[in-house]
């Protein structure tokens, strides 16, 4: 089986784990560290907020879920973690969760000759999320979108 496959392979079994414990995966990394093979997961519940135990319980349980499968036919480090608070959007539904927040996009193609635009997010839908600047409102197709982060403002 070739990289990808085993990526795709593994994103479905973690993911169909995920959702019977009613948590989402934000992110799954797949790559080499030196000569070590780390898979890195940021799970998240869909309300916000995950507790180191509940990483470290979900830790166990995906390893041994892997383990069954035996996918993977090489040793593994599995890291399981929270996103922590500036957590990186990229759904909709990432969006959705910051409506009257503070974002800050990286663009992987130029709006208005710019890579990176900032606002406060009014709305989401399917193919756009449209921020509240100084003077306006302005759609941003999510397929533009190369990273996003809420801005946390510490008081």
């Amino acid at each position: 089986m070739d990289r990808q496959a085993i990526i795709e392979e593994l994103k479905v079994i973690i993911e169909d784990y995920l959702k019977s414990q009613r948590l989402d995966l934000v992110d799954f990394i797949y790559r080499y560290e030196g000569r070590n093979l780390v898979l890195r997961i940021l799970i998240d519940k869909p309300e916000g907020g995950i507790s180191l135990d509940e990483c470290a319980f979900h830790n166990q349980n995906i390893n041994r879920i892997l383990d069954e499968k035996n996918i993977l036919q090489t040793m593994y480090i599995l890291e399981v973690f929270s996103p922590g608070i500036d957590r990186p959007l990229k759904t909709k539904n990432d969006f959705l969760r910051c409506i009257n927040r503070e974002v800050k996009f990286f663009l992987n193609e130029s709006i208005e000759g710019k890579l990176e635009l900032g606002g406060i997010i009014q709305k989401v839908d399917a193919e756009a999320v449209y921020i509240g600047t100084k003077d306006r409102i302005l759609a941003i197709p999510i397929s533009k979108i190369g990273k996003a982060k809420q801005i946390i403002n510490e008081a």
